[in-house]
């Protein structure tokens, strides 16, 4: 039987991120081609689109409507998300899109009912739930038993990227683009919906939006209610992503970053392993290739917008200084 031809995809931001899908794509998936690309900087894009030979628009709805472009691979900072995902929608383009899926609750519920509404083929790259060590820590769950407490930390060294320090262009701080990943793994390790939310955040080294925020919520899970906290810093000079789950029978203790996993009954350590490093990246790309051609999506506008809207409530609570309940979906 012969493959099928490569999926022709346009590729909107070519920043720090950006670059690392385009290094993807042209060295592990032969699924996948660039056909079309789109970049604030059109100087540099053209030159690099000329490098590859592919074709440069500098305007993204322009690259979305490309005839050439059968599917749409986005980022960009998520104030240009609205402009990107209706233009998938009327133009029909399967749309790989980064999170956080939109800046705020309101602009999240709208941009998934525009996808739901539409069939459009959609998939949110919430990274983190393709981690080997995620992956892990899911299937060593039913040895622990019904879950009580989901707790979860991400510390990075400060961003480098300017316009994160830019809320006319980021939208918000670290609880929107680091603690969106957490506020996904609440929902993705539970089987539930995060329905309250009490948040402190601070700038430690930004001026003009957070770098650091510590969390609880009460999540509402098929078994019952579970507690839930997510810490993240950008502060330090150092790395760490850990995950406890402290259950009926026992605790898994991970740590994303490190590619460690333990699980813990009776006082001692049952296992500990050491997980294979695996590219979320290359494994999000993977995913779409078969989501563009008409599998199921794993991580849907639906997904996106849910976290969304827990870091919304999370920025309602820091500033009201009270228990927020996290906008209805």
């Amino acid at each position: 039987m012969s493959r099928a031809a490569p999926l022709s995809i346009g590729l909107i931001g070519l920043g720090k991120h950006g670059e690392r899908y385009l290094g993807h794509v042209q060295r592990d998936l032969p699924e996948l081609r660039i056909a079309a690309l789109s970049r604030q900087n059109a100087d540099a894009g053209r030159a690099l689109a000329g490098e590859l030979g592919v074709r440069f628009h500098a305007d993204p709805r322009d690259l979305v409507n490309d005839p050439g472009v059968e599917a749409v691979i986005a980022v960009v900072p998520p104030r240009l998300h609205a402009s990107i995902v209706e233009a998938c929608v009327a133009a029909r383009r399967p749309l790989l899109i980064e999170k956080p899926f939109a800046v705020d609750a309101a602009e999240a519920f709208r941009l998934r009912d525009r996808v739901e509404d539409s069939g459009l083929p959609c998939l949110v790259a919430q990274t983190l739930r393709f981690s080997s060590v995620v992956r892990t820590v899911r299937e060593w769950l039913p040895e622990i038993g019904l879950p009580s407490q989901v707790l979860l930390g991400q510390s990075f060294e400060p961003t480098r990227l300017g316009w994160l320090d830019d809320p006319a262009v980021s939208g918000g701080g670290n609880v929107l683009h680091t603690g969106v990943h957490m506020f996904d793994l609440l929902r993705h390790l539970t089987g539930g919906e995060v329905r309250e939310a009490y948040c402190a955040l601070d700038r430690v080294t930004t001026k003009r939006t957070e770098d650091s925020f510590v969390a609880s919520f009460a999540i509402e899970a098929p078994h019952g209610r579970v507690l839930g906290s997510a810490a993240g810093s950008r502060a330090t000079e150092s790395r760490a992503g850990e995950i406890r789950i402290v259950a009926e029978r026992g605790q898994v203790v991970a740590d994303h970053v490190h590619r460690t996993a333990s699980l813990l009954a009776d006082r001692r350590v049952v296992r500990s392993v050491e997980v294979a490093d695996v590219p979320t990246v290359r494994e999000v790309l993977q995913t779409f290739a078969a989501v563009a051609r008409g599998a199921p999506s794993p991580i849907t506008a639906r997904d996106g917008a849910a976290a969304v809207a827990i870091a919304d409530a999370c920025y309602r609570s820091a500033e009201t200084g009270t228990r927020v309940r996290v906008p209805a979906q």
